[in-house]
């Protein structure tokens, strides 16, 4: 074991899904997993499907990774590229990019199969059948997870894709709940959910002794399609009215809310609920203030205007998106908008991501993401002027929201106003750290809302 976590270290630290770069794996297993084969794959000869679970301690907080090998007894052909070494003579590859560890993940998650080893145990647990595995290939350009692309045959669609977490996390993850739920509950606005893989590991850190997360999940494949981003910003580019698609944009948004709702724990946004999430929104304006300055003016408007909204009412609280965005839509031709990705907000821990919430974060979050439109041609080169088009949007989305809600998200403006501000603060600090140029973009929108909003402060 010792020669092969030697060289699984020697491996991981040059993965994009690393953490820690910069620093020599300190790894030790605390799972393998082995998986099943289907019999008779074409693959199966001469492979074991081994996933394990690695802790590398070489950062001052442990991660914990999931590394799929398939060891084989001969070399892969076409398998140069994956290789992650050679360990008792034995040939070992990493598992997405193998066909037989691809078939045994489908395979486990869709006839709910149980797997064990080194302390740790694994489960499938299946939703819907996908039909029969064709072929598979390995998403490219991820960063943080790896997901697998199936052909198949004989269910309800003919591509599927896998999503394999590398970091993994006590809790469950959202993108996996969500979209069950919204596929239990009949939606059409997200990619159909076919099921998933759940496992429970050691950890002496937690009373229990063990953690419990995702490992994977399937769900419905959509190739070929444009996220809103891409359709808003070419349509903002060349002056073309987008008001229709904002519309039924914000009709999305609102119908898998209602699903949401429907499917899934609503509660009363209670005196804790809302100090809780203050909390957060003026923790995050102490940090912009002091890594994005151009926010500090405005600070003390933005506290007060949060500690007005704690004496208003606020919504019930219910599952939602939680980093909604232009990127997080793609247009079909079939079906309208389809919504992707509810992991949350990446910086939340896992756990607070599936919380209940409120619905004016989501709705606050796409209107950030039109004003963005505008922001980034405004700095493109020519710039192109397109601040009348976003607030069209905007309005048009709003427009689409109330109409399939039944909410009027406009009588709420305050609280409204105070999560597009908050989420603006957050998008300074991101700018501040990675773009000192586009900071201006969500610095502006927070200027525009607080003109609105929030009262100069009186002595």
């Amino acid at each position: 074991m010792s020669v092969l976590v030697s060289r699984l270290a020697e491996w991981i630290a040059d993965q994009r899904w690393y953490a820690t770069k910069g620093r020599q794996p300190r790894i030790r297993v605390i799972g393998a997993l082995e998986g099943a084969v289907p019999a008779g794959h074409p693959h199966a000869e001469g492979a074991t499907v081994v996933s394990y679970l690695l802790i590398d301690e070489a950062h001052e907080k442990p991660v914990l990774y999931q590394v799929p090998v398939v060891h084989r007894d001969a070399p892969l052909e076409g398998g140069e590229t994956f290789l992650i070494g050679e360990v008792d003579g034995r040939h070992l590859y990493d598992g997405p990019h193998d066909p037989a560890y691809a078939a045994s993940l489908l395979h486990q998650i869709t006839h709910a199969l149980e797997s064990s080893g080194e302390g740790a145990t694994a489960s499938g647990h299946a939703l819907l059948d996908p039909g029969v595995r064709v072929d598979s290939r390995v998403l490219r350009g991820e960063q943080s997870n790896t997901s697998i692309i199936y052909d198949v045959e004989g269910g309800p669609v003919p591509h599927v894709i896998a999503k394999v977490f590398r970091v993994l996390h006590h809790g469950e993850n959202p993108d996996v709940t969500t979209q069950a739920a919204l596929t239990s509950g009949g939606s059409r606005r997200v990619p159909t959910s076919f099921g998933s893989l759940t496992a429970t590991w050691p950890d002496p850190g937690r009373e229990s002794g063990t953690a419990t997360g995702h490992l994977a999940f399937v769900q419905e494949f959509l190739p070929g399609l444009e996220d809103a981003w891409r359709v808003a910003l070419r349509a903002a580019e060349a002056g073309e009215d987008f008001s229709e698609q904002a519309f039924e944009l914000g009709r999305t948004v609102a119908e898998v809310h209602q699903v949401l709702a429907e499917t899934l724990d609503t509660v009363e946004a209670g005196p804790d609920e809302i100090a809780g999430a203050l909390e957060s929104m003026r923790r995050r304006v102490r940090i912009a203030s002091a890594e994005a300055p151009a926010v500090a003016p405005f600070g003390e408007r933005i506290l007060a205007l949060y500690d007005r909204t704690a004496h208003v009412e606020w919504p019930r609280l219910q599952r939602i998106h939680g980093d909604l965005h232009l990127g997080q839509a793609l247009y079909s031709p079939e079906r309208g908008w389809v919504l992707l990705d509810f992991e949350g907000e990446p910086l939340r821990p896992m756990p607070e991501r599936s919380r209940p919430d409120v619905t004016l974060r989501d709705v606050a979050g796409m209107l950030r993401s039109f004003d963005y439109v505008a922001g980034s041609l405004a700095h493109s080169e020519p710039p192109v002027d397109a601040s009348a088009w976003a607030s069209t949007a905007r309005r048009s989305f709003v427009d689409g929201y109330i109409a399939a809600s039944g909410t009027d998200v406009r009588a709420q403006r305050a609280l409204l106003d105070a999560f597009e501000i908050d989420k603006a603060v957050y998008e300074a600090v991101y700018e501040a750290r990675n773009r000192p140029d586009w900071v201006s973009i969500p610095t502006s929108a927070v200027e525009r809302l607080v003109a609105r909003s929030a009262p100069p402060v009186t002595a």
